[in-house]
């Protein structure tokens, strides 16, 4: 279905399917286009509203029966590592950090294919083949840059991050990593690195993404305090991630229009569907 005013980007919501990250869930996604000479001040915008994009659209969780599924950013300033990840920041202090142009290569994607095997075989991008996976860091209409991590002995590539960057913070679109050196937690290392990044070029936030409260995958993220989340319309600090709980009721979640009458656009609030 599709909902739009005059002038601003149009909304579609996508057909139910079946929760990635917490079994017997539905999952429904609110998206619009990502395009233009504003292409730049929407992401922003929609970002800071919970929005994340992949390629050339923007999404937000919109589903009917749940909200678990929350956009997480990290408070650069006030972050400071924890022991275990003192250890990770040294353990791969070796690693030489390039960053690129949004451009994919050979290197890359079979990088990516062995991650992928390894880590999510099961997974929605399993079996993703070489045009597909240009597609997913090629096609931007925003600052986007790839960020590499390599050996520099044997110059191997290590781990690689597609990263856009925003007005107020840098978000990790996409990671992955050499699986034969999973002990070294280079998720975790690519974090801490866009942390450093961030603070360097002063902008305030890190954007990981979504926290699922309940979802095994996505307990790491939590470990990144102080972690704030948007939830019911604004960013919320998460002081105690075991402790959260988030409403499964029908009637706690806004109709689709509701959602959309609280959309701040850039120039302008989209106030209607």
């Amino acid at each position: 279905m599709r909902h739009s005013l005059p002038n601003a980007p149009q909304f579609y919501v996508t057909a139910p399917q079946p929760c990635p990250y917490l079994p017997g869930q539905i999952e429904r996604k609110l998206f619009t286009a990502l395009g233009g000479t504003d292409a730049a001040a929407l992401n922003d915008s929609l970002s800071h509203q919970g929005f994340r994009r992949s390629q050339n659209v923007l999404y937000r969780p919109s589903c009917a029966n749940c909200n678990a599924c929350m956009s997480a950013r990290i408070r650069v300033a006030d972050f400071a590592p924890s022991r275990s990840q003192r250890r990770i920041n040294a353990r791969n202090s070796h690693l030489t950090r390039l960053t690129r142009s949004a451009w994919a290569t050979d290197e890359q994607f079979e990088l990516f294919s062995r991650y992928l095997a390894a880590r999510h075989a099961d997974g929605g991008m399993a079996g993703m083949d070489a045009f597909e996976f240009s597609a997913m860091i090629e096609e931007t209409a925003v600052n986007s840059r790839v960020i590499e991590y390599i050996n520099p002995i044997s110059g191997a590539l290590r781990a690689t991050c597609l990263t856009d960057i925003l007005s107020d913070g840098l978000s990790m679109v996409y990671s992955f990593y050499d699986p034969d050196y999973e002990r070294d937690s280079l998720g975790s290392w690519m974090i801490l690195d866009h942390i450093r990044l961030a603070a360097e070029a002063g902008l305030p936030y890190v954007y990981l993404g979504y926290w699922v409260p309940g979802s095994r995958k996505m307990r790491y993220k939590a470990r990144f305090a102080p972690l704030e989340v948007f939830f019911g319309g604004k960013w919320n600090e998460l002081a105690s991630p075991d402790a959260f709980e988030t409403g499964r009721h029908p009637l706690e979640n806004d109709p689709i229009a509701e959602q959309l009458a609280a959309i701040h656009l850039p120039g302008g609030d989209f106030n209607g569907a």
